[in-house]
Parts: C-alpha cells; sequence; structure tokens
C-alpha cells in the first residue's frame, strides 16, 4: 500500500523521482545548465535560489522533464506550494542567476587550461632537449666542405719503357726501385677534413681530429684535399713541408716524386 506523500512537499517528490531514475544532480546540471546547487536546494524546498516569475518556473519545468515527471503536473504543485507572490518577491533576478553560471563555466574553463599546461610543460621540456642536442652535435662536427668532393682523378696509363728513357727526377713506374717512393705522414692541429688518393686508390676520407695521425706510402701521386689548409701539417720523406694554404681555406694539392721537393719548408 503506498505512503501518502506530506502535502507540500515538492522537493521530496523531484528527489524521489531522480532517485529512481538513477540520474545525479551533476548529471542533470549538465543536461539543464542549471546550477548544481540550485537543483539540490529545490529538492530541500529552498527557493532562495531560484530567480523570480517564469524563469523560476523554467527551471522547475526542465528538472521535472529530466527526471520523467510532467512538467506541467510538477509547475501546478509548485505554484500551489509557493504562491506566485512569494515566488517572485525577494528573491534573486535572472541576471544573478546567470553570473553563478557564468561563475561556474569560468571554472570550468580554468581546470581545463590546467589540465592542458600540465600535458604541455613535458612535451616543451622534451622539444628543447633535442634541439639544444642537435645544436651541440652541429657544433662539434662541422660540415664537410663543398670542395672537399674532389672526383677522383682517373689514372693515366703508364708510358711504355721504350718510349722516353728514365731520368733522375721522376724514374718511370716500370724502373722504380724499393726506395722511389714517398713516405708522407699527415696530422693535424685541429678539426680537418681531409681527403687522400694515392697512386689512384682512395686511402682517407674523414674528419682529423687534434692530433689524429696518418701515414701514407706513395709511389707515383698523391692528391691531396684539405678543408683547413692550415690545420694540415705535413712531412714527406722525414722532411716537414710548409703549409698548404691560409686558415680555413680549402686546397687540393698533387704531390709527385718529380714535384714533392715545391711542397718542402724553405723552397
Amino acid at each position: 500500500m503506498a505512503v501518502d506523500r506530506p502535502a507540500g512537499d515538492l522537493g521530496k517528490k523531484l528527489r524521489e523521482a531522480r532517485e529512481r531514475k538513477g540520474v545525479s544532480l551533476r548529471q542533470i546540471a549538465n543536461s539543464t545548465k542549471i546550477s548544481a546547487r540550485v537543483l539540490e536546494a529545490l529538492e530541500r524546498n529552498d527557493i532562495s535560489r531560484l530567480p523570480g516569475g517564469i524563469y523560476g518556473r523554467a527551471f522547475v519545468r526542465s528538472f521535472a522533464a529530466e527526471i520523467g515527471l510532467d512538467p506541467e503536473v510538477v509547475i501546478q504543485e509548485f505554484i500551489a506550494q509557493f504562491p506566485d507572490d512569494s515566488v517572485t518577491a525577494g528573491h534573486p533576478k535572472s541576471e544573478q542567476i546567470e553570473d553563478n553560471e557564468s561563475l561556474e563555466s569560468d571554472r570550468r574553463m580554468a581546470s581545463t587550461f590546467l589540465r592542458l599546461l600540465a600535458l604541455s610543460v613535458p612535451i616543451a621540456i622534451v622539444v628543447v632537449y633535442f634541439t639544444a642536442a642537435s645544436r651541440r652535435q652541429s657544433e662539434v662536427v662541422p660540415d664537410r666542405p663543398a670542395a672537399a668532393a674532389v672526383q677522383e682523378p682517373v689514372k693515366a696509363p703508364a708510358a711504355p719503357e721504350s718510349v722516353q728513357p728514365p731520368s733522375s727526377d721522376a724514374p718511370p713506374p716500370g724502373d722504380q726501385t724499393p726506395g722511389d717512393r714517398l713516405n708522407v705522414a699527415l696530422s693535424t692541429s685541429r678539426p680537418c677534413w681531409v681527403v687522400a688518393t694515392a697512386d689512384g686508390k682512395r686511402q682517407i676520407e674523414r674528419l682529423f681530429r687534434p692530433g689524429d695521425q696518418e701515414t701514407l706510402d706513395v709511389r707515383r701521386e698523391l692528391e691531396l684535399t684539405a678543408g683547413d689548409a692550415e690545420a694540415l701539417t705535413l712531412t714527406i720523406n722525414g722532411a716537414p713541408a710548409r703549409p698548404l694554404g691560409k686558415p680555413g681555406e680549402v686546397v687540393t694539392a698533387r704531390i709527385t716524386l718529380a714535384n714533392f721537393k715545391d711542397y718542402l719548408a724553405g723552397r
């Protein structure tokens, strides 16, 4: 047997209908755009938070429709329990309710902004770290000089032995003895890109760092390219050679058995 609801208890009727439907005040507030505090106060029969006149009745109608009650029946009960003169007198205006809704919206916006900020800070840190690491790497390893990409020279065929007799300065390859060759030692005082081709075969193509050394055994000729001419130090057959050029200058030199003395220091 159903228990009679006390007359004039509209708030209890609204709360029981909402609980039967299994929805929260927050869910109803989100769907009706009415503050959850206003809805909670209405369930307590506290109409001090409602705007006056038709605005307050509109809130009640929206609440009733959301929880499955007949809005017109609920409005009649609302008017009976709270006569129009008491509903419209001494309660906040619709502008005040709108201010409350605006405040609630601002709070939600601030919360969303803080969440986005919390996500963006780690991403910004990662971007700054990898940008700085890339910049440091580009400063340590200089770009390969464009002029260093020297085409490998075409190996000219050796002249027949019978065409020209050997000379004391540049003996033909066929008449060379074990002592007719060049011993070229390379070292650098600062980073320098070096490309070396000895007797038509590429021997070196890399970045020399300060203190790096290489020794080449040359039978006929050495084609040598330095990305920083002054940084590269040469020793030919144990004798120091003069710098190939000025600081930062890209120079390609061709050293042979016939002209190596022209590269020695003091000449």
